[in-house]
C-alpha cells in the first residue's frame, strides 16, 4: 500500500492539496466555429509541450467541472477547457430539442482549427469520454494522446443497470430520494426531472460516500444538455466498430470503485489497439479528487511519453 492509500478520502485529497501550487487563472475566449459562438478557457502556453484539451462529463455543465479540479496538468502543458454547446457560456444551438452527442464531438475539431492549433492531447472525463472517442475518431492525425477517465462504455448497455447499482451504494434518505425517482423520465427532455435525479445520483458516484457530501452536486440546466441526454436515453448508442478505429495512443484510466463498472474500462481498453488501462483503487467517478497521487501521476506519465 502506498503512502497515499493511507487515510480516508478526505485527508488523502487534502494532502495533495497541500503540495499543489495556487490554480492559474484561465484566459477566457469566445471562438465561433460551426455557427456557434462557444465559450474556450486556457491556461497559459508552456514552451514544448503540446496542449491538453479537456472535456467534461454530465451533459449538462459546463468546463467548470473540471477546473480547477484538473489544475495540477497545468504546470507541464496549456490547458484547454470549453462549454459545449448550450451548456455554460456557450451559445444554445438552434432546435435544440434536437441536439446529439454527435454534434457536441463535430464541434471539437472546429473549436481546434479556430484555435489555430495544429495537434493537441485530448481528456475526457465520463460523457466527456464519450465526445472525446466520438471526435478523436474523426480527427485523428490531429490528436498526439488520448486519456479517457471513468469514461461511458462502448455501447449503452451500462445505463441499464446504473439506477440499482447506485441504489445499492446509498442509505438512508439518499437512497429513499433515488429510489423515489423513475429513471424512466430521463427519456424526456425535461430540464427540472434531469436536475433532480442528477442531484440525487450524484453521492452515489464516490467509492467514500462521506467524502462525496462535501462537494455539491453541479445543477443541471441546459435545455441542450437535457436533450442530448434524454435522446441517449431513449435510443441508446452503439460506438463499438467507431472506436475499434481508433489508432491514437490512448490511456483508459477508471477508479476501482466507481459506479461505472470496471468492466466499461476494460471493454473500452479491449477496443483501441494502442490502450493502456490503469485501475486506481480506492476511488470512484473523480479519482482526480479521491486518490489524487495515482490519478495524477497516471496521467503525467502518459502524456510524458
Amino acid at each position: 500500500m502506498t503512502e497515499s492509500h493511507h487515510g480516508s478520502a478526505r485527508e488523502r485529497f487534502l494532502a495533495f492539496r497541500r503540495k499543489q501550487k495556487r490554480a492559474p487563472l484561465l484566459t477566457e475566449r469566445t471562438i465561433h466555429a460551426r455557427g456557434l459562438d462557444f465559450a474556450v478557457f486556457m491556461s497559459s502556453p508552456v514552451s514544448g509541450a503540446l496542449p491538453l484539451l479537456c472535456i467534461n462529463g454530465g451533459l449538462h455543465f459546463g468546463h467548470d467541472v473540471l477546473w480547477p479540479a484538473l489544475s495540477p496538468l497545468s504546470e507541464q502543458r496549456q490547458l484547454a477547457f470549453f462549454d459545449q454547446r448550450g451548456r455554460g457560456k456557450s451559445q444554445q444551438p438552434p432546435g435544440a430539442r434536437s441536439a446529439r452527442i454527435e454534434h457536441d464531438a463535430g464541434d471539437v475539431a472546429a473549436i481546434r482549427e479556430a484555435l489555430e492549433i495544429d495537434r493537441w492531447n485530448v481528456l475526457g472525463h465520463s460523457w466527456g469520454g464519450g465526445i472525446a472517442m466520438l471526435a478523436t475518431a474523426q480527427d485523428q492525425a490531429a490528436v498526439n494522446r488520448l486519456v479517457l477517465v471513468d469514461a461511458v462504455g462502448p455501447t449503452s448497455d451500462w445505463l441499464l443497470r446504473l439506477h440499482s447499482d447506485a441504489l445499492t451504494r446509498l442509505t438512508g434518505d439518499r437512497r429513499d430520494t433515488l429510489e423515489s425517482l423513475d429513471p424512466s423520465r430521463l427519456r424526456v427532455d425535461d430540464i427540472s426531472t434531469h436536475a433532480e435525479y442528477t442531484s440525487a445520483l450524484y453521492p452515489a458516484w464516490f467509492a467514500d460516500r462521506e467524502f462525496g457530501s462535501i462537494f455539491s452536486s453541479p445543477r443541471a440546466n441546459s435545455p441542450t444538455g437535457a436533450a442530448v441526454a434524454a435522446r441517449l436515453r431513449r435510443e441508446g448508442y452503439h460506438w463499438t466498430s467507431l472506436i475499434a478505429s481508433l489508432r491514437v495512443p490512448t490511456l483508459v484510466v477508471h477508479g476501482e470503485e466507481d459506479l461505472l463498472s470496471v468492466d466499461v474500462a476494460r471493454s473500452i481498453s479491449a477496443l483501441i489497439a494502442e490502450s493502456e488501462l490503469v485501475l486506481i483503487p480506492h476511488a470512484g467517478h473523480m479519482p482526480f479528487w479521491e486518490a489524487p497521487e495515482e490519478f495524477f501521476s497516471a496521467v503525467e506519465g502518459f502524456l510524458s511519453n
